[in-house]
């Protein structure tokens, strides 16, 4: 069984997917085996500090070394380890994945939010798209929001931008970037009609089954809106208790939800995707399109 692995190290959560790879009459794809997800909030040191505390760094390296055997135990044979924001901000982000490399023996790459959007982008929705509808795909992270522009089944255009759900929960968002997202979004979506959305990331994966809309089916603006109402009406307690949201994610889940709707609202987008994928299903792609290019199919 051939198996791959991505490892996402986030500004609020670290996850590990190591998945079994398989060829298909189409290519090759993959079944996810095992998905881990560590709350280090990474992006809180990051984002107010400008670099990661030694505390974390333990708790980073320690997680790393957990990976590291893991992917052991299960034989994987290749596997990608990628950084995102918070550490690209940390000014100890290369010592840190110095550290990492000596004592979990693991290769870590900080990417670039450009790179960032690509690997997200090779999950290709695209091929399950509407020829007729114009998409603005959005994933929302702890430290910043990838943007993706679809028209006729194609990206168009792609940013990143330094807004995330850590970010605003630090209150180290810009003004100057939010407009610069506004400006964004407009300029790309003002000749488009039919525009939808298509959103990834754990928070609208959330959003989207507390909607209990059906698996394929889009979500509402006014559905998100009445959640999001309905959320930040309770406390943070609250929200843990009453609906059984893991305290990491009861707090992370407003301002993700206030990112989606400004970004809906800018847009007049009415409905929204919410496709189970996200950056580990992404790499574990990239790594199927570099090292299984050459292979044949079945």
């Amino acid at each position: 069984m051939l198996r791959y692995a991505a490892i996402d190290i986030g500004s609020n959560a670290v996850r590990l997917l190591i998945a079994d790879i398989s060829a298909r009459e189409t290519g090759f794809g993959f079944k996810k085996n095992t998905l881990i997800r560590v709350p280090l909030r990474l992006g809180d040191d990051a984002f107010l500090d400008q670099e990661i505390s030694e505390r974390k760094v333990v708790d980073l390296v320690k997680t790393m070394a957990a990976f590291r055997n893991l992917m052991d135990v299960y034989h994987v044979s290749a596997y990608l380890a990628c950084a995102t924001s918070a550490m690209r901000e940390a000014k100890n982000g290369t010592e840190v994945i110095r550290r990492i490399k000596e004592q979990a023996n693991l290769d870590i790459e900080i990417i670039e939010g450009q790179r960032e959007a690509n690997i997200i982008y090779s999950n290709h929705i695209e091929e399950n798209l509407d020829a007729n509808k114009s998409y603005l795909y959005i994933d929302v992270g702890g430290g910043s929001t990838e943007l993706s522009v679809f028209v006729n089944k194609a990206p168009v255009a792609s940013r990143s931008f330094d807004i995330g759900t850590i970010r605003i929960l630090d209150n180290q968002d810009k003004e100057e970037t939010w407009e610069e997202m506004k400006d964004w979004v407009k300029e790309h979506t003002r000749s488009l009609k039919n525009v939808a959305g298509i959103g990834t990331g754990g928070n609208i994966n959330k959003l989207f089954r507390m909607s209990g809309e059906k698996e394929g089916s889009p979500m509402s603006f006014l559905k998100l809106k009445g959640l999001y109402n309905e959320l930040n009406a309770h406390s943070l307690k609250e929200r843990i208790t009453i609906y059984d949201l893991n305290p990491d994610r009861a707090d992370v889940i407003i301002p993700a939800s206030e990112i989606f709707i400004t970004l809906m609202k800018w847009t007049g987008i009415k409905h929204i995707y919410v496709p189970k994928v996200g950056m580990v299903d992404g790499i574990i792609n990239l790594l199927i399109e570099e090292n299984l290019k050459n292979e044949t199919y079945i």
